[in-house]
């Protein structure tokens, strides 16, 4: 079902946001996150993974720091600032009022 399923405009920054409440996590970390919180029907094209992660960092919304990852790889760090917070709080209530409207619509006779 992967293949059926494309990321929705504007979903990628709040599955980064809320991978990222889990604590700090490189790259790769979010991208398997992801994958595996949606038992595989979701997966993040690392070109948009890591433009998302740069834009959100310029936005202030994540800090990061450069770290070790678990197989001893050097790795950049990304985790969630206060304003990151904020904005994931935003998303997700913006978001859930948007998938109301939509299954509203889809359980329509």
């Amino acid at each position: 079902m992967a293949a059926d399923l494309e990321l929705l405009q504007g979903t990628l920054d709040l599955m980064v946001l809320k991978a990222l409440t889990w604590g700090p996590m490189h790259g790769y970390a979010v991208a398997r996150w992801v994958r595996e919180t949606t038992d595989d029907d979701l997966q993040v094209e690392e070109g948009a993974l890591y433009t998302a992660l740069h834009r959100m960092e310029r936005r202030g919304w994540l800090a990061a720091e450069w770290g070790l990852s678990d197989n001893n790889r050097r790795a950049k760090f990304y985790q969630l600032t206060a304003a990151g917070r904020r904005e994931l709080r935003s998303q997700s209530a913006a978001f859930s009022r948007y998938a109301a409207a939509l299954f509203k619509v889809l359980q329509t006779a």
